[in-house]
């Protein structure tokens, strides 16, 4: 076996990607990657901080690994401020609001 195809070398998620849609994960792979329980990603799903990838219909539902991030800060959010879901996912919608703008500032400031 060639070393660099060593099972302990492989990506943990690369048995999860779905070529149609790019590289993706799955629910469970989600919960994990955020450190939080999948009740709480499925929660955070409902109250629309991320959506799935590719077809409504596609069953498992594909998430992109970058949500991960926006679950695991809505979830420290949610328990270091005592926040309920709907607050969580508010606060990190105007915390990714406030980067972008932030950005856009420092490029226009930069021409």
């Amino acid at each position: 076996m060639d070393k660099s195809t060593a099972p302990d070398d492989r990506d943990p998620t690369a048995g999860d990607r779905d070529p149609a849609v790019g590289e993706s994960v799955e629910l469970t792979i989600l919960a994990r990657l955020a450190g939080v329980q999948i009740v709480h990603v499925r929660r955070y799903l409902e109250f629309g901080l991320f959506e799935s990838r590719g077809l409504p219909s596609a069953m498992p539902a594909r998430f992109d690994p970058s949500s991960a991030a926006r679950v695991a800060r809505a979830e420290r959010l949610r328990r270091d401020l005592d926040l309920n879901y709907a607050g969580a996912v508010l606060v990190v919608e105007l915390l990714d609001r406030i980067s972008e703008l932030d950005a856009r500032l420092r490029r226009s400031s930069g021409d």
